[in-house]
């Protein structure tokens, strides 16, 4: 050992610059990982813009289509719809009051109710957006996401009820059992919940479940004729009518062809689709980026 040598130069710990050296790519990557989850967090909470939410809107109104066309057909009620429910339960009402004083409260008024109620349930979990922000991609993929779930329970209920798909008279639904009202409560409340998310969106599409509304702001829309030019209210309106009319057909066909369960099931994946479509739906600055 050189003599002049420190003797205990051996047991010191690294210069400071060596240890930041040793430790760096550690903490570098935290860093990163901070950073990506702080830019995830402030792209979720980005609002969208509404002039570029219109092809999830019009899915939105396809599947006001389809859903409905689930329900009608087996029991002769809307689960979307929740006007004609309410003048068939003020209709039992009225009975009592006739001359026979009749207080049946028959299924299909039962089923009405059912739907009622549960489409206002779902229109209340639609106010925890206000909470997270009515117009964030976190909100609307989120509450989209709990309409797939609400559709996915309607077509497990509606399988293992075991029950045709179509009525063959309006006194005899082909829905009675306990099950058929499990179903109709998830329809209806993920009719409610996208109801009230369509809303607070607060575009041109005004209602994505109310066609009467919709149709008659298209018809004294002053511009509706003008058609060599792009009008944007007139426009998403016409959308909307045809995007129910379609999921309407598209439901319908495959009612006859697999049955509800099967439908529903379809119905589940759309909506899933539907929840992804809003991540990459651009904020207001049109960026779409993280």
């Amino acid at each position: 050992m050189n003599a002049t040598q420190n003797p205990t130069s051996s047991t010191l710990p690294p210069p400071a610059i060596q240890n930041q050296f040793l430790q760096h790519p550690m903490s570098r990557n935290g860093e990163n990982y901070a950073s990506a989850m702080a830019r995830l967090k402030d792209y979720l909470l980005e609002e969208v813009d509404g002039d570029q939410s219109s092809a999830p809107l019009s899915a939105y109104c396809f599947m006001t289509g389809f859903i409905d066309s689930v329900a009608f057909p087996a029991i002769f009620i809307w689960c979307a719809f929740q006007t004609g429910n309410s003048l068939k339960l003020a209709l039992a009402l009225a009975r009592v009051f006739n001359g026979e004083h009749d207080r049946s409260f028959n299924i299909t008024d039962r089923q009405a109710l059912c739907s009622v109620l549960t489409f206002i349930f779902g229109s209340f979990i639609g106010r925890l957006g206000d909470k997270l922000g009515s117009k964030t991609r976190l909100w609307l993929a989120l509450g989209t996401f709990i309409q797939t779930l609400f559709t996915m329970a309607a077509a497990i209920a509606i399988w293992k009820n075991n029950q045709d798909s179509i009525a063959h008279s309006p006194d005899y639904p082909a829905w009675t059992n306990g099950l058929s009202f499990v179903c109709i409560g998830f329809m209806s409340a993920s009719m409610g919940l996208q109801a009230i998310m369509g809303k607070r969106v607060n575009t041109q599409f005004t209602s994505t479940v109310v066609l009467t509304t919709t149709l008659c702001e298209l018809v004294a829309d002053p511009k509706l004729f003008d058609i060599r030019r792009i009008i944007i209210a007139r426009d998403c309106r016409i959308v909307a009518i045809l995007s129910v009319f379609f999921g309407g057909f598209v439901g319908g066909v495959l009612i006859n062809s697999v049955g509800s369960a099967a439908t529903l099931g379809i119905g589940t994946c759309i909506r899933l689709v539907i929840s992804v479509w809003w991540l990459f739906v651009p904020d207001k600055q049109g960026r779409i980026r993280l």
